[in-house]
């Protein structure tokens, strides 16, 4: 396959949960009122460092669709879709934006929480005497 480059975005970023790959901008973020089958989802004007999927006819929530799958460009996993076309006039807002799913995505906020936990006890010089 070949090398893959990846835009690094600045300041706080949205990322795939399993690479870390930065994926959106807050300021870029449209409504956080989103679903999916996997719970809650966040519709963006803009992503990047994915790959989109082949085109397909989708039934949503509010209604028929044009949508494509888009995934993570360095680890390959579905994070989310595009919106291509919207058949209702009232979902035309929809067209050209893109679907996060907050459960295959973190904010830099979520990441400053983790903790990780050493769980291989070290000694130093003095406990040894």
């Amino acid at each position: 396959m070949g090398r893959i480059f990846t835009v690094e975005l600045e300041g706080r970023s949205y990322r795939c949960r399993f690479c870390r790959t930065h994926l959106a901008l807050p300021d870029d973020l449209v409504s956080r009122s989103f679903h999916c089958r996997r719970g809650k989802a966040y519709l963006f004007n803009r992503s990047v460092n994915i790959s989109l999927g082949p085109l397909e006819e989708r039934m949503m929530l509010s209604g028929m669709h044009t949508v494509a799958d888009i995934f993570c460009c360095c680890c390959g996993q579905n994070v989310g879709w595009k919106y291509e076309s919207a058949h209702e006039k009232a979902q035309k807002y929809k067209e050209g934006k893109f679907v996060l799913e907050r459960g295959r995505i973190v904010d830099e906020i979520d990441l400053s929480t983790e903790v990780y936990i050493d769980t291989h006890g070290s000694t130093s010089d003095t406990e040894d005497s």
